[in-house]
């Protein structure tokens, strides 16, 4: 073999070494979300885009808010875990804990998408971005429940005994309910709500939404304090259940992504945060999960729009938003008083 055919044989070689591990094929990030229909439709809308964009490969770490938060702090000095979403409270805990890095605009620039509320900051850093908003009221089935309620306080009603479902404290929507109900219902005072609490005649106090969807669906339960987004996505499947605003009004909450502080892959995972604020990514959640976009620009079709948290015409700004910082100040004596005059 001449020099000139064994160096080309030689570059050959290595040119196929190269073409069959492409480099994009070599990066991966972790990203820790929700399970179930969120979890579908965060891969739906942006996991499998942002891969079939970038070539980089998602690895789920599927979780709630608190377990993936759990292992973050578990694992400071050795992160698995690039970016994860939690869920607005759940979130500040994990600010306060100083596990979540700096999100840069520089490096992510479509922060400047986001509507002014969508970005959370704590002492100075940029730590949490809305991926979109949900509203806090009540959830009934129109079969079984004629006359639609109007207040917070027809949970109550002799009518509906033994047929109501609601948070318990395990599930990231029950002590923000707790605190709400006692500003809307009573000035404050949570001696009157826990007593009303209490009396609650529940068929499920619910750590988690798909124990309040099951209720839903088995007849279980007929009404319920319960989530917007899972409510419509249930109504959707063709379950008769319809979410209305009471006249003391819902709260609003929304789902965040955060940078967790000691990330491996810190820029393919800031890639990753940047690709979920598209105003695509953004329509996408709202289309199959009825978020409120937190971006500006997302468009989204009007059967999709009547059932936003704000409904069509409205925006962010019609939401009650709560202080989580003050919630989470109280929640421990919450719980515990939740555990000692309600009970599950």
């Amino acid at each position: 073999m001449s020099r000139f055919l064994r160096n080309s044989t030689a570059l050959a070689i290595v040119a196929g070494a190269l073409s069959a591990t492409p480099a994009a094929a070599e990066k991966s990030v972790t990203i820790g979300l929700f399970g179930g229909n969120w979890g579908d439709a965060f891969t739906a809308c942006i996991i499998e885009p942002f891969t079939a964009a970038t070539g980089i490969t998602v690895v789920p770490e599927i979780g709630t808010s608190t377990v993936n938060l759990s292992k973050v702090q578990q694992q400071a000095g050795a992160q698995v875990i690039d970016a994860f979403w939690m869920d607005g409270g759940v979130s500040e805990v994990g600010m306060a804990a100083g596990v979540l890095d700096h999100l840069d605009p520089a490096a992510i620039p479509n922060i400047a998408n986001l509507v002014p509320q969508a970005l959370y900051s704590h002492e100075g850093e940029n730590l949490a971005v809305s991926t979109g908003y949900y509203a806090f009221g009540i959830a009934y089935n129109s079969d079984e429940v004629k006359t639609p309620p109007t207040s917070w306080a027809d949970l109550w009603s002799a009518d509906f005994a033994n047929a109501v479902t609601f948070p318990a404290p395990a599930n990231a929507l029950g002590i923000p309910t707790v605190f709400f109900l006692s500003q809307v219902m009573n000035g404050g005072d949570f001696d009157a709500t826990f007593k009303q609490l209490g009396e609650l005649k529940a068929a499920l106090f619910y750590d988690s939404s798909g124990a309040a969807a099951n209720a839903f669906q088995t007849g279980e339960a007929v009404i319920g304090a319960f989530n917007s987004a899972p409510a419509w996505g249930l109504n959707d499947q063709g379950l008769p259940l319809q979410f209305v605003v009471p006249k003391e009004g819902a709260w609003g909450g929304d789902v965040r992504l955060h940078l967790v502080k000691g990330a491996p892959n810190k820029e393919a995972a800031e890639q990753f945060i940047d690709f979920a604020l598209t105003p695509e990514a953004s329509a996408c959640l709202a289309a199959k999960l009825y978020l409120g976009p937190s971006v500006k620009g997302a468009e989204v079709p009007a059967e999709v729009a009547a059932k936003l948290p704000w409904a069509e015409g409205g925006s962010v700004d019609d939401l009650t938003m709560l202080d989580w910082w003050e919630i989470n100040k109280q929640r421990a004596d919450l719980v515990d008083r939740w555990n000692r005059e309600v009970g599950n």
